[in-house]
């Protein structure tokens, strides 16, 4: 059966181990900025959220590529991104409603969440829980989707 990155938002204490981890793990450096999860916190309200890819279905990013660089990977549940196929027009990092698919102008690249091919650092590295890497049901994906519509609400309130 399928899995899903889950997000439990109550849980999240804004430590940032989460963006350390995917940074290390997919550059070899700390460098939050290239992390492919993005902690969002609001400290008047005590609230952190952390963002990123929610691979969406019905991707908006694989519908806007041209090159089929960003594209869908079924095996894995996910969205991937091809750097052999990709030309750098970023349109994939507009389409994206969440802000989860970012370009690195250092090095040229787009960074997106790939779930560390099936074994989510992030995950490992969330000493709270605040994320799960969860056999995808219905209830699930629903929930899933909950938590991001209402995040992106709330985002765009507050940007």
């Amino acid at each position: 059966m399928a899995k899903m990155l889950m997000i439990y938002p109550d849980r999240c204490t804004g430590c940032h181990n989460c963006e350390l981890a995917c940074s290390f793990y997919h550059d070899g450096e700390f460098r939050p900025y290239t992390s492919r999860i993005h902690l969002h916190t609001w400290e008047v309200e005590g609230f952190s959220m952390p963002t990123l890819c929610q691979q969406c279905e019905d991707a908006p990013c694989v519908a806007v590529c041209p090159t089929n660089a960003m594209h869908s990977d079924p095996d894995l549940n996910r969205v991937a991104w091809d750097e052999t196929k990709c030309i750098g027009c970023r349109m994939c990092t507009l389409a994206c409603p969440f802000g989860a698919v970012v370009y690195d102008s250092i090095k040229s690249r787009i960074i997106k969440c790939d779930l560390c091919d099936g074994n989510p650092e992030c995950v490992a590295y969330c000493p709270t829980n605040a994320l799960q890497y969860e056999e995808e049901t219905g209830i699930a994906r629903s929930r899933k989707k909950s938590v991001a519509v209402e995040f992106k609400k709330t985002y765009e309130e507050v940007r």
